[in-house]
């Protein structure tokens, strides 16, 4: 507005207000100075003692958790008064700021987000429940299926004919015999399905020194990994439409986890199946394809444009829900190997 007002006094108000993009009906109401009446109070407000009564009533136990309008319309009915419309009462509570949610409802917990970190495996496990198609319409199969976090390594896997806690506990039992967990090693974590969320279950974690955490409610990337690697069974080529029995869905499952666990390879794990992972092999196989990969760039320089190839590297970590960039980098710091100083 300044630089408007110093440049009208040289070339003129229309020239300096089209050189600068302002209307010069805006340049001439911010010239003047503001002049503004007081409004007078409209004869039919309310007073201040009519203003509290209205907000004594909305606050009262009665009608603490009713909208306005019911409020009002329960005034006319059951007491016959009537202190002011129903729209006043908005207008009452939205200068007192309570303009909100007035009914009496269930309030759903806010479910905490799972920050699940494995840095080796055998730390988190992730487990889930997916149906495989029956013989005929409307019948399924259920496989349970127990996934470590880092490796990928899927140490657990059973298909049944329904879905049961019963079973649900024998797998994880039998799972954490062959791996060899130790009490208080091992975090395990599900969705919130029944068998999840069983007190069967909940009593052998608790035996067997295992924490348990769940997903939030209509979550589904609370439990991301088990998902992805249901994908991964579903959209297989040899995926069939529908398995003609138990045994054939048996007969599938032991020749898919015995792929997925041996042959396929990671993106994440540098491309490493997960049995080397998890097993303690990946670092070897990462040496000998580092050397080949030397041994290459040796002989044909030029193919690499002289950039010595990367053989990739395992991850440090894998998170489910990794918290803030700054709790994050505190995590990762920890991670690090301590440096000796010179």
């Amino acid at each position: 507005m300044e630089a408007t007002r110093k440049l009208s006094a040289t070339v003129g108000v229309q020239a300096a207000c089209s050189a600068l993009g302002m209307a010069r009906a805006t340049y001439y109401r911010r010239s003047q100075p503001s002049v503004r009446s007081s409004r007078p109070d409209p004869p039919l407000k309310l007073t201040q003692g009519e203003r509290q009564e209205v907000l004594e009533t909305l606050h009262s136990p009665r009608f603490v958790d009713q909208a306005p309008r019911s409020v009002y319309a329960t005034l006319l009915d059951e007491d016959e008064t009537y202190l002011c419309s129903a729209r006043t009462m908005y207008r009452i509570l939205d200068t007192a700021d309570e303009v909100r949610e007035r009914r009496h409802q269930l309030r759903h917990p806010q479910y905490e987000k799972p920050e699940l970190l494995a840095t080796c495996p055998n730390q988190v496990w992730t487990w889930d429940i997916t149906k495989l198609k029956g013989p005929a319409k409307w019948t399924y199969f259920h496989l349970y299926v127990i996934q470590d976090l880092y490796s990928r390594l899927v140490v657990g896997w059973m298909v049944a004919r329904r879905e049961s806690s019963e079973l649900a506990k024998r797998l994880i039992a039998d799972s954490y015999g062959k791996q060899g967990i130790e009490p208080g090693q091992l975090t395990l974590h599900a969705d919130r399905g029944s068998s999840m969320r069983s007190k069967s279950v909940a009593l052998l974690l608790g035996d067997l020194g295992v924490t348990k955490t769940h997903s939030r409610p209509y979550t589904s990337n609370d439990n991301a990994f088990s998902e992805a690697q249901f994908k991964t069974l579903k959209y297989h080529p040899r995926f069939p439409n529908r398995f003609g029995s138990l045994e054939e869905a048996r007969s599938f499952c032991s020749s898919f986890f015995t792929w997925y666990n041996t042959e396929h390879r990671h993106s994440s794990l540098a491309y490493l199946p997960p049995a080397d992972v998890h097993y303690g092999r990946a670092e070897k196989l990462l040496e000998q394809r580092a050397e080949v990969l030397r041994t290459a760039f040796e002989k044909h320089s030029a193919w690499f444009k002289g950039r010595l190839p990367s053989p990739g590297a395992l991850p440090k970590a894998t998170w489910i829900n990794p918290p803030t960039a700054s709790v994050s980098d505190e995590v990762s710091s920890c991670l690090e190997p301590e440096r000796e100083l010179p």
